[in-house]
């Protein structure tokens, strides 16, 4: 695949020193020189370079990880780990409408984004407007803001959508959601919460089943990643333990 010059791309030193950057700066300024980033334009990815000062980069292809790495962040976010699982819980793909409150920075939204694309719709609603604009920001930063219908509402004051696939909920209080995520969802329809604590499962869990919703079912996901080199291999010292649990339910 070829860089064009709307691209991004992601410059590898090595381990723990790349660079991701739209390919429309003129230049990269780095610890280990410059990088002309106009001369990649019509190149393949995966090519070799060096800088002026003679030290050698890979340009790759950034993956979406990548590219969430370069949005503005003003608001607590959902981790990779726990996005992962969101989707496959509210079972989400090309195509899904998707309500999604609150929008926050719109980390979550772009992940949303890219599994519904290009046929599908994300509906994010968010009560603040300077989070809306930095969110709004980010996802055209990327081009994922197309799928994206931005509403500046209350979530709890009602769901406009109906016959949604999935309703994904990251806010202090979903149990007030309940009855409007029940009545926004089609048949089979998921609903999934993010909560950082136990006692917002808790109160959830019993809304959503006082609801109706079914299936209801509280996890938790941590990750520990490794530090590899042969005859040396072991857990890495730090872990990315507790961010918070996941509820989900299913409309019957």
């Amino acid at each position: 695949m070829k860089i064009t010059d709307n691209s991004w791309v992601l410059i590898y030193f090595k381990e723990g020193r790349t660079y991701v950057t739209p390919i429309s700066k003129e230049a990269l300024h780095t610890n280990e020189g410059i990088i002309p980033l106009n001369r990649l334009v019509g190149k393949e990815y995966g090519i070799k370079g060096r800088t002026q000062l003679g030290i050698e980069y890979v340009v790759s292809r950034p993956t979406l990880t990548d590219l969430l790495k370069t949005f503005e962040r003003k608001t607590q976010v959902v981790y990779p780990k726990d996005m992962g699982l969101i989707i496959l819980l509210a079972d989400i793909g090309p195509g899904s409408r998707v309500v999604e409150a609150g929008t926050g920075s719109g980390f979550l939204t772009a992940v949303l984004a890219n599994f519904v694309r290009p046929d599908g719709k994300v509906f994010t609603y968010e009560l603040r407007q300077e989070f809306q604009e930095i969110a709004m920001k980010n996802l055209s930063s990327i081009g994922l803001n197309r799928y994206v219908v931005f509403k500046l509402k209350d979530v709890r004051k009602g769901i406009d959508e109906k016959e949604v696939d999935a309703v994904v909920l990251d806010m202090p209080d979903p149990w007030n959601v309940a009855e409007a995520a029940y009545s926004s969802l089609r048949s089979g329809g998921r609903v999934v919460c993010f909560l950082p604590t136990i006692n917002q499962v808790e109160k959830t869990y019993d809304a959503l089943r006082r609801k109706g919703f079914i299936m209801v079912e509280a996890r938790e996901i941590l990750e520990r990643c490794y530090k590899v080199k042969r005859g040396e291999t072991r857990p890495e010292m730090f872990m990315v333990g507790h961010t918070g649990y996941i509820l989900s339910a299913t409309k019957p």
